[in-house]
């Protein structure tokens, strides 16, 4: 291999690695805004849910409503899934189911 044909491999390398870098970002763009296309597509069931089976699964009409009015090429399913997330996790902190264990005192009769 010649010097000059030596310094054109060695100049185009990080152009290679650039190109490359590029291409694997453009694609995972592409298979995120393809996966926002079709949570948006399968979410659109909720539409069809009246208030009670929304409440069942911890959602609103208001969230269902506020998810699709979100640009289109934005994954609704993630607004949803924090909602219910921030209101499950309320839900825990508020109602706390008694323990099945009887206390004797201040310790727990068994294990303690």
């Amino acid at each position: 291999m010649t010097s000059h044909a030596e310094a054109c491999k060695s100049a185009a390398e990080p152009f290679g690695r650039v190109f490359v870098a590029a291409v694997a970002l453009v694609l995972a763009r592409l298979r995120r805004l393809a996966t926002a296309f079709q949570h948006r597509h399968d979410a659109a069931i909720l539409h069809r849910l009246d208030d009670r089976m929304l409440a069942d699964i911890g959602l609103t009409r208001r969230d269902v409503r506020q998810a699709f009015e979100e640009p289109i090429w934005r994954d609704p399913t993630e607004l949803l899934v924090e909602r219910v997330a921030r209101r499950g996790s309320a839900r825990v902190m508020k109602t706390r189911a008694p323990s099945i264990v009887p206390e004797v005192g201040h310790a727990r009769a068994i294990g303690q």
